[in-house]
């Protein structure tokens, strides 16, 4: 710190912290106000005047009985467009993996009712914890007909996609629809997914069609600090939001 500078200590300060954190400081977690105090010799006065517009500038976020974190960038997905999670963190400029925990045959009745398929076909499940920038995003439950997608059993999952997997088999998904709502995650799904306290999760539940053909039963729950979905609309151009009634269940 230039004490000799014009520029006030806090926004010095400022300045610093901009820097490190551009440089990738701080990714487990942000130092507390004493830390800062002693690393930079300053008062806690002008330590909490910088920290206060880091907070404005969104570059922190804080809430009553939480540490100060550095603000992730959020995945937006725009709503009534087909999308992919791994072509969209991609897009993003972030680095997505996947880790699979659990795949293999089941016969799911209640799965293959959504499918309009038979109670005993033979589905293709597929469990994944899925990674932007190495961090947990989200936990993905995905079915689908054996006789389409018997290729994902054996396919390197990791740093590739199920729909650009399955369009090397010749399936394509063309459409379908999703239902989206808030869930309070539990013990095991904080853990997995390294949730910080307070925050919620988004699950998805989606009916991938190809064709007219619905051929994909998906959940996914997202994190809701790294996942928001947003829509645009015209005056001539229709905007639904469909609220359900009572309370959906957990997937």
């Amino acid at each position: 710190m230039d004490r000799a500078s014009p520029l006030p200590l806090w926004a010095q300060l400022y300045n610093d912290l901009v820097r490190r954190l551009e440089g990738g400081a701080f990714g487990e977690e942000f130092p507390g106000e004493h830390q800062l105090t002693d690393e930079y010799q300053v008062s806690r006065h002008t330590v909490r005047e910088a920290l206060r517009r880091l907070r404005q500038a969104g570059v922190l976020e804080s809430a009553r009985g939480r540490r100060t974190a550095v603000r992730r960038a959020r995945i937006e997905q725009p709503l009534g467009a087909l999308y992919s999670l791994f072509s969209e963190v991609q897009a993003r400029g972030m680095q997505q993996r996947s880790e699979v925990l659990d795949r293999g045959l089941r016969r799911d009745p209640a799965v293959a009712a959504r499918l309009g398929l038979d109670p005993d076909t033979d589905l293709v499940w597929l469990e994944r914890i899925r990674y932007a920038d190495d961090e947990p995003l989200a936990l993905d439950r995905t079915w689908l007909p054996a006789s389409l997608a018997r290729s994902l059993l054996k396919a390197d999952l990791s740093a590739t996609g199920v729909y650009a997997e399955l369009a090397r088999s010749g399936v394509r998904i063309t459409g379908g629809h999703e239902r989206i709502h808030a869930v309070t995650p539990t013990t095991a799904q904080r853990t997995q997914l390294r949730l910080p306290r307070g925050v919620a999760l988004l699950a998805i539940e989606r009916i991938g069609t190809a064709g007219a053909d619905p051929v994909e039963w998906r959940k996914t729950l997202v994190r809701g600090d790294r996942f928001s979905v947003v829509a645009t609309w015209a005056p001539h151009q229709a905007y639904q939001m469909q609220v359900a009634a009572g309370s959906p269940a957990q997937p």
